[in-house]
């Protein structure tokens, strides 16, 4: 288990330790999106696709970096009590709580596939039915199969009218990665409370060795100065 758990644990948070570092950047993909917005509006035409191509910047900005977030902790909480338990229970109830994110996360998932399906054409209540026999038909017969499997696709209901499927399996796939880092996280608490260490490789791990190691060197200065 804990072999399984340590790969685990490697593989998902190398995976989405660099996506988080790409989707970092998304932030000025925003701002000049918006910029644009707004020097369109005042100097030339305004251009009806900058406010949904913000909006869907934004899903995927969110999104494909909250695995990153969830994995630095830097998720907003209010700390009352937390900081001042051991390490050990902390884990306990780290271990604990996670189960109601990964059950959320699931449910989210659930009702993005469904969203997802109804992007691409199929209303009935079996998406999962109707994604397996989309990729059965592009696995047997090529693209021209798959597309006879979709019906009507959905856009969106403005001027501009974009395909919403795209943004929707971004999500989808954002969900899914942080349902993967939540687990990861289930693995490292566990391993916590049997007295092993997995987080050696996450980034808050490696910024609490440093400190750790500063804080010496930072004593021993202050006291060279008295």
């Amino acid at each position: 288990m804990l072999a399984f758990a340590r790969r685990y644990v490697r593989l998902v948070d190398a995976v989405n330790y660099r996506i988080g570092r790409v989707m970092m950047y998304g932030i000025f993909v925003m701002v000049a999106i918006l910029l644009w917005s707004s020097i369109s509006k005042t100097f030339f035409r305004p251009s009806p696709w900058t406010l949904e191509v913000a909006q869907f910047a934004l899903v995927a900005y969110y999104l494909m970096g909250g695995p990153y977030s969830i994995q630095l902790g830097a998720n907003v909480r209010m700390d009352l009590f937390y900081s001042t338990w051991t390490a050990r229970t902390r884990a306990w109830v780290d271990m604990f709580t996670v189960l109601f994110l990964i059950f959320y996360l699931g449910v989210m998932i659930h009702g993005a596939i469904g969203s997802t399906a109804y992007s691409l054409g199929y209303f009935g209540s079996e998406p999962y039915h109707f994604f397996r026999d989309l990729f059965h038909a592009f696995v047997t017969g090529g693209a021209d199969a798959a597309r006879e499997k979709l019906g009507f696709i959905e856009r969106s209901p403005t001027a501009w009218r974009p395909y919403l499927w795209p943004v929707k399996v971004i999500a989808t796939l954002g969900l899914f990665l942080m349902l993967l880092q939540a687990i990861s996280e289930f693995f490292k608490d566990y391993a916590e409370v049997r007295g092993h260490d997995l987080r050696w490789g996450d980034p808050v791990h490696r910024r609490g060795q440093v400190e750790r190691r500063a804080e010496p060197e930072d004593t021993t200065r202050r006291e060279g100065a008295r």
